[in-house]
C-alpha cells in the first residue's frame, strides 16, 4: 500500500511524516509539494480555475506515480480535491472532511477559526455540507486570526502561536467545538485551555486513512 500526500507548504511534510509513522505503519509514502498553490490563492483572494487544474494535475502525478491513496492536506484547495476525485482511479482525501464530521458529531454551535481568509470559506461550507448530509442543523461562527499566518510564512512561529492561541481561548467560550481550518495551525492545537475541545485536521485524516488502508492492507 501506498499513501501519496500532496502539501502546498513545506512546512507540513515533517508534521504529516510524523502522523504516518505513528499510524500508519508499514505504509510507503510520497510528497508532492508546490506552495505556488496556496501563494496564487492568496494572492487571487480564491481559488481560482486555473490553480483548480492544477491541484487535478498534481493529484494525476501522485495516481501515476503508484499510489493507492491520495490525501490532499491544504484546506484553501479544497474544492478542487473534490473536483479531482471522480477523474482519479484511487481515492483522494481532502484533509478537512474528518475534521468537519466529527465537528458535527461533537456539537451543534460549532466554531471555524483559520488564519487565512481564503481557508475560513471553504472549510465552513465543508462543514455546513457535513452536517447537512448528516441531517443535523449546525450554528456556525467562523473567524479569522488576522497577521498568524504572515508571521509562520515570515518565520515568526511564536508570533504564529500566540495569536491563534489567544483566538482559540475567545472563540472556545461561545461555541460547542472548535475547528481549526488549517493544518498549519494544528501546532497549538495541544497548546491551549479551552472551554470546547479544539480539532485539528491532521491527527484526524490520519485516524481516516489508517482505518481506510490499514483495513485495505488486510483485505489483500
Amino acid at each position: 500500500m501506498r499513501l501519496g500526500l500532496i502539501h502546498t507548504s513545506a512546512t507540513l511534510v515533517d508534521v504529516f511524516a510524523k502522523l504516518c509513522a505513528e499510524h500508519l505503519p508499514g505504509i510507503d509514502t510520497f510528497n508532492i509539494v508546490d506552495d505556488s498553490l496556496i501563494k496564487n490563492t492568496v494572492a487571487a483572494g480564491r481559488l481560482t480555475p486555473q490553480t483548480a487544474r492544477r491541484v487535478a494535475g498534481h493529484v494525476g502525478s501522485a495516481e501515476a506515480a503508484g499510489a493507492d491513496h491520495i490525501l490532499v492536506t491544504c484546506s484553501s484547495i479544497g474544492a478542487a480535491v473534490e473536483a479531482a476525485e471522480p477523474l482519479t482511479g484511487v481515492p483522494v482525501t481532502r484533509v478537512d472532511r474528518p475534521m468537519a464530521d466529527r465537528a458535527v458529531a461533537l456539537g451543534r454551535r460549532i466554531g471555524v477559526l483559520a488564519t487565512l481568509s481564503t481557508t475560513l470559506e471553504p472549510t465552513a461550507d465543508l462543514v455546513r455540507r457535513r452536517a447537512a448530509a448528516a441531517g443535523k442543523e449546525i450554528e456556525l461562527t467562523a473567524r479569522v486570526c488576522e497577521g498568524a499566518f504572515e508571521a509562520l510564512m515570515s518565520g515568526d512561529a511564536a508570533t504564529h502561536d500566540a495569536r491563534v492561541a489567544q483566538a482559540l481561548s475567545e472563540l472556545g467560550g461561545d461555541v460547542d467545538v472548535v475547528v481549526l481550518a488549517q493544518a498549519s495551525m494544528a501546532r497549538v492545537a495541544g497548546t491551549v485551555s479551552a472551554a470546547a475541545p479544539i480539532l485539528a485536521s491532521p491527527p484526524l485524516a490520519m485516524e481516516h486513512l489508517a482505518g481506510e488502508l490499514l483495513g485495505e492492507r488486510t483485505r489483500r
